[in-house]
């Protein structure tokens, strides 16, 4: 009977780390739940420093600096491969948040706030957080004065079709 009740015990911790493992790599990967796909999960290095894109970036919250870019780089293709819309898109670039997570980005002093989709690394600008399109740097107020301090937090991910949605 014990070694019945042990093979039984055995067989549900297997089960139940299976399944776990099942439900995490479903939560992670996507598409077939109308997400987009994480991505951008590699290290990279730029001008000397390396990297490491977030894996775990659930509960992410920071506060810095913001800047925005626009025309030098529209049309150009992204980190992740697609091409920069400056003033359709409401994406940004982040150093650390994987490709496809969405972020809600809020101008401190303004109190106005968007959610952007991350499609590129950077900025690269000492002490800088984020990089916005220039389309959600103007729903926050930050076009005029180029730069404002913010919170940057991280709320989830991008439907299939790229649109990042209040929750």
């Amino acid at each position: 009977m014990r070694g019945l009740r042990s093979a039984l015990c055995a067989g549900l911790a297997i089960g139940l780390a299976l399944s776990g493992t099942q439900f995490v790599t479903g939560c992670a990967s996507t598409g077939s739940a109308g997400r987009a796909r994480v991505g951008g999960l590699e290290p990279y290095r730029v001008n000397g420093k390396t990297y490491v894109p977030l894996r775990d970036w659930h509960g992410y919250e920071e506060e810095g600096v913001a800047s925005w870019y626009g025309a030098a780089h529209h049309r150009k293709k992204t980190a992740s491969g697609e091409r920069f819309d400056a003033y359709g898109g409401l994406t940004a670039a982040h150093k650390t948040l994987p490709f496809n997570v969405c972020a809600e980005v809020e101008n401190l002093r303004t109190g106005k706030s968007v959610l952007v989709r991350i499609n590129d690394r950077g900025p690269f600008a000492n002490g800088r957080v984020i990089d916005l399109s220039k389309a959600a740097a103007s729903e926050i107020g930050l076009v005029q004065s180029g730069v404002a301090k913010v919170r940057v937090e991280a709320v989830g991910v991008a439907s299939a079709s790229g649109e990042c949605r209040a929750s």
